[in-house]
């Protein structure tokens, strides 16, 4: 499968809120029985603010040309430090290995960064596998540990 980006726009708002809501939403199901995700995944106000207000580097996945997904990095380029804001792939793509491909691609995007950082929910024990088992991410802290529901693993790479 070919895997490439092309820059976040307006136009692809509607159709990426869909995929990321899918996304999200299993997600919450399978951990927590309710659909749910970060303010505004629903209904694209989380991939205006922050995929085309914030100045992040933001993206499309595509797979053989199709809209797969989306991805939202942060820069500090002064440290070589990046923040993943968000990746997220379409439900049926899952459990082929897109996902460490995917960012196998984006590590090469940015090849001058030294620290990748990220955070995701306690809750969320696939993504937890993903960014440590699969991408080599290092847990460093948990915020707000006795709320289950809202707790939040943070994560490093150093390259």
């Amino acid at each position: 499968m070919d895997i490439s980006f092309r820059k976040l726009v307006e136009n692809d708002i509607n159709d990426l809120t869909l995929i990321m809501k899918d996304a999200f939403d299993e997600d919450s199901k399978m951990f927590l029985n309710v659909e749910g995700g970060p303010p505004g995944y629903d209904d694209g106000t989380f991939l205006r603010q922050f995929g085309l207000e914030s100045g992040a580097d933001s993206y499309v996945i595509l797979i053989d040309g199709k809209m797969a997904g989306g991805l939202i990095v942060f820069n500090n380029p002064d440290l070589k430090e990046r923040f993943l804001g968000c990746i997220f792939l379409d439900t049926s793509l899952r459990g082929k290995g897109l996902g460490k491909s995917v960012w196998d691609e984006v590590e090469k995007m940015f090849p001058d960064t030294r620290v990748w950082r990220t955070e995701t929910p306690l809750f969320s024990r696939r993504n937890l596998n993903f960014y440590i088992n699969k991408l080599g991410f290092m847990a460093y802290k948990i915020t707000d540990p006795s709320d289950y529901n809202e707790a939040q693993v943070q994560f490093v790479k150093y390259m």
